[in-house]
């Protein structure tokens, strides 16, 4: 299943590639590290790395996404979206292996 990025999300990230005059290359990097209120927390960054044994790769709208086989085990299913509001704006994820998240969105217990 992996990592869903959406449109809204995809624009946005093509946006600051497009901004910070990143290379062609660039890749969505999405993972999970140890931390935050709940335990885990999400990352989310540009790469220009790729390697085929530790990462799987896709392509979605236009964006591609690397997502590291360990992090891949917490995230599978995760939706990745740009919410833009006027109480705030930022990437979201909805994380259906997530058992308790934190209020303010980016960590999660699995």
């Amino acid at each position: 299943m992996g990592i869903t990025l959406t449109e809204r999300a995809a624009q946005e990230v093509k946006r600051i590639i497009d901004e910070q005059k990143l290379e062609a290359e660039t890749v969505l990097r999405v993972g999970v590290t140890g931390g935050g209120c709940s335990g885990f927390s999400y990352s989310l960054g540009f790469d220009k790395a790729f390697d085929e044994k530790a990462d799987s790769k896709s392509e979605q709208h236009g964006v591609t996404v690397v997502v590291d086989k360990k992090s891949a085990l917490y995230l599978d299913g995760t939706s990745v979206d740009f919410y833009d509001g006027l109480e705030k704006r930022g990437f979201t994820f909805e994380n259906p292996n997530a058992v308790k998240s934190c209020g303010c969105g980016s960590s999660f217990q699995a």
